[in-house]
């Protein structure tokens, strides 16, 4: 893989990890379309890196607060809101967890098709817009309870089907469950946090008992690369969702997933 096409596919992660309109959907397109190299394992730990450090750099503040508020509420018996949403935040990582490790990437293996992807990021995208369209989206973050978490999570299961989109398919389900906009993003952001530090804690397992050499140039390239996009595309997010919809978003999956139903009609995808 040549440094250009690096920089590219490290900027792409960084901005569709966290935007709802899907990052296989757009990987799929340099890759399968443009005939690119695989990018290989250790880019992709240093893609999950880098998104890891920009959530966690946009939400430090956040971080302090539900570290100590589990402390305070798990073994100091000192029950509180953000220990509350510190418990909601692990109940609702254990579906992916689950099947992320059962699955072991069969899913990723037999699914990343551009069909597939295709039908996913258009049905997905009417979903986002069908939710977004709900009269009651009220709820603040600080609302979220234990059975709202569980059902987040289990949405966000279904990212693990390429073209879903994580924080697409997590928005969706906050705010059918009443969510306002803002804290159906920001709870799909800290959810996103565990999620790839087990991800991407696994591929770097993997990475280091290869036998392969490891290029740490790509890695150290594609960490900073895809933390200043991540870092960018949180922060800016986060404040047009306060005046924007999903409609834009929705609109750009359904375009996406035409495009790559052409693609597959046309014989472009290798």
């Amino acid at each position: 893989m040549e440094w250009w096409q690096a920089v590219i596919l490290a900027i792409l992660q960084g901005l569709t990890e966290f935007l709802p309109i899907s990052s296989s959907a757009h990987l799929i397109l340099p890759s399968q379309l443009l005939g690119w190299p695989d990018q290989g394992l250790a880019f992709d730990v240093a893609v999950h890196v880098g998104t890891l450090l920009a959530v966690m750099a946009y939400f430090r503040h956040d971080i302090v607060k539900l570290t100590n508020g589990f402390v305070d509420s798990t073994f100091l018996a000192k029950p509180n809101m953000d220990g509350k949403l510190a418990w909601c935040i692990i109940l609702a990582t254990l579906p992916a967890g689950f099947l992320g490790l059962c699955l072991n990437g069969s899913i990723e293996t037999y699914l990343r098709d551009a069909l597939v992807i295709a039908t996913t990021t258009i049905v997905f995208g009417l979903l986002l817009w069908y939710a977004d369209r709900q009269p009651n989206l009220s709820k603040s973050i600080a609302e979220i309870g234990f059975r709202q978490a569980f059902l987040i999570g289990c949405a966000q299961a279904l990212a693990l089907i390429p073209g879903t989109s994580r924080s697409g398919i997590t928005i969706t389900m906050a705010m059918l469950l009443g969510f306002d906009r803002q804290a159906a993003a920001r709870f799909s952001f800290l959810l996103s946090i565990p999620l790839i530090l087990l991800a991407g804690s696994y591929k770097t397992y993997e990475m280091l008992t290869t036998t392969h050499p490891i290029p740490w140039s790509f890695i150290f390239m594609g960490a900073l690369v895809s933390c200043v996009s991540a870092y960018i595309c949180i922060y800016f997010f986060l404040k047009l969702i306060e005046q924007l919809s999903m409609t834009p978003f929705v609109i750009y999956r359904l375009l996406l997933g035409a495009f790559l139903f052409l693609g597959v009609a046309m014989g472009w995808f290798i």
